[in-house]
């Protein structure tokens, strides 16, 4: 679930404040790729330290460990939900590099794809000079049509070879009635 930019205005001090603003929509797209990349590096540190600050939080709390630090500062309060801040910011960030990636993947295949393109129409059209003249062209293979490979072996399902036979036996039976 997205956090409304005022709730994450009353969680994080100025300095943070301007670095997740960047991560949001009209602002994200006038970054390039280097500097989405310095601010995911700077993101995941604060994301990283923020969690920290909570297991050690939750810990507290549970009585397993005692409080670190004589004092925390006034941002130290809500620290789970100031790491689902970061963590959205770097989710953000991390789309906006993948949708970054695929545009230029694609221009960069249709870039190949032009230049394929180009190079097989110059290999297919050939000038032959002058000098050179007709041969006496292909020579025609003669029709295999009709003819009846020998290689071709008849299979028969075993079941059905017993069952033709049986036919045989009993049309001959007939015949000999007869006479």
């Amino acid at each position: 679930m997205s956090l409304p930019c005022k709730f994450e205005r009353s969680l994080l001090d100025y300095e943070e404040f301007e670095k997740i603003r960047d991560t949001h929509h009209p602002y994200i797209y006038d970054l390039d790729a280097d500097k989405l990349r310095d601010l995911q590096v700077i993101l995941r540190d604060m994301r990283g330290k923020e969690r920290t600050m909570a297991r050690q939080k939750q810990r507290e709390v549970r009585g397993k460990s005692e409080e670190r630090g004589g004092s925390f500062p006034g941002v130290a309060k809500l620290p789970q939900q100031r790491k689902q801040v970061f963590a959205a910011a770097l989710k953000r960030v991390n789309k906006e590099l993948k949708r970054q990636r695929k545009i230029e993947t694609k221009a960069e295949n249709v870039d190949a794809a032009k230049r394929a393109l180009r190079l097989r129409r110059e290999a297919s059209y050939q000038h032959w000079p002058s000098s050179q003249t007709a041969d006496e062209g292909m020579t025609s293979l003669p029709s295999r049509k009709g003819q009846k490979s020998l290689n071709i072996k008849f299979r028969a399902h075993p079941a059905r070879i017993g069952a033709i036979s049986q036919m045989g036996k009993n049309f001959q039976a007939k015949k000999d009635a007869r006479s």
